[in-house]
């Protein structure tokens, strides 16, 4: 069967790069158009683009024409790299369009009838997509993923709040320069030196992403889960790889055997449908005593950068555990999370039947 045609827009940005890059030979998916500022339309991609990531750009994008953010281009998904700064106006008009748009960009995490989605935590919050639907009268429909220190966040969580209810968490982040995108940070800012601010951030991971991603769908809105967070978010001088310290307290204390068994045994939706960028296992327990390092695991895995590791685990005076999680920021945090997105959408049908039958053989085979 014919893949499915896929733009990306902001497509020579830092994260842009990374959707091209990770798209590049997908079992479902092929890029038939990219998409950039005005200053870059009308370029060839090689002229627009100053590739940034490990390993040459993709002979099949070099000489791809540039287009403009309109509608238009003959495809069903368009991935959003964009800037907050452009991103909401710009994704509405694609799914206005008929588009589906899986978005990188926080300006629609919060709409309420707007999925805000890792597809391992909260599938079923795709329903949301036929509330969106009916009261925008739009034929496409908006998909987001949250902010990548979150997303590290909650998928450690997520097993252990199925199992013992997460009822307090306490989270200090040191944040890799690559998540400031490109050129990002100044060397004279970061180098000998950690900012404890990152704008923005702590509010993102403490106030509504992971209440709405642990919440529960009624129907017609997401009732938010009721779970207290503190964060300080921090930069620091690693390139790629967030590197959190977690502590946790639960509705009722299991034991730390119960905490690694519920990591180690959790299986969830992407894993079963073996969706082609889910990584097998999703959470890797690592029981070294000084690991999760970005340096050394950010690439851990089945699927390189799309697994969640763990480590460090032991009991906290004041809560009641704490251990370390590392999450790949710019793959499992941005561009990974959105196509893993995609993936699922076409998986449950959402992209229509032929779409579903093409993610089912492929699975099969």
């Amino acid at each position: 069967m014919n893949k499915i045609k896929v733009g990306v827009l902001g497509a020579t940005g830092a994260v842009g790069q990374r959707f091209v890059q990770m798209l590049q030979g997908h079992p479902w998916f092929e890029i038939t158009a990219l998409f950039a500022s005005e200053r870059s339309a009308g370029k060839r991609y090689v002229e627009a683009c100053r590739w940034n990531l490990r390993g040459d750009m993709p002979e099949s994008v070099r000489e791809m024409p540039v287009l403009a953010c309109e509608p238009g281009p003959d495809c069903q998904i368009v991935f959003s790299a964009l800037p907050s700064e452009t991103a909401g106006e710009i994704e509405e008009e694609f799914a206005a369009a008929g588009y589906v748009v899986c978005s990188n960009a926080r300006n629609h995490r919060y709409d309420e009838d707007v999925p805000l989605l890792i597809p391992e935590v909260n599938p079923e919050h795709l329903k949301l997509i036929e509330v969106q639907k009916r009261k925008r009268g739009w034929s496409g429909c908006i998909v987001t993923n949250p902010n990548c220190s979150t997303t590290h966040m909650i998928s450690a969580l997520h097993p252990l709040h199925i199992r013992f209810g997460v009822r307090k968490v306490f989270v200090v982040t040191m944040q890799a320069v690559s998540g400031a995108g490109y050129p990002g940070v100044s060397s004279m800012d970061i180098l000998d030196n950690v900012i404890p601010f990152i704008s923005g951030e702590e509010e993102k991971m403490e106030l509504k992403e992971p209440q709405k991603l642990l919440g529960l769908f009624d129907g017609e809105r997401i009732r938010y889960a009721d779970i207290v967070i503190s964060a300080h978010c921090n930069r620091v001088p690693t390139r790629n790889g967030h590197l959190e310290a977690i502590s946790v307290e639960f509705e009722d204390r299991p034991t730390q055997e119960a905490i690694i068994d519920a990591w180690r045994a959790y299986n969830p939706l992407p894993q079963q449908l073996r969706l082609p960028s889910a990584p097998r296992p999703a959470i890797l327990y690592d029981e070294r005593p000084d690991r999760p390092q970005p340096r050394l695991d950010r690439l851990a895995g089945s699927v390189p950068g799309m697994a969640t590791v763990v480590g460090r685990l032991r009991p906290d005076p004041l809560l009641h555990y704490k251990f370390m999680a590392l999450g790949h920021n710019t793959i499992r945090g941005a561009a990974g999370g959105s196509l893993l997105n995609a993936e699922l959408l076409v998986a449950q049908g959402y992209l229509g039947q032929a779409s579903a039958v093409l993610a089912e053989s492929a699975v099969m085979a």
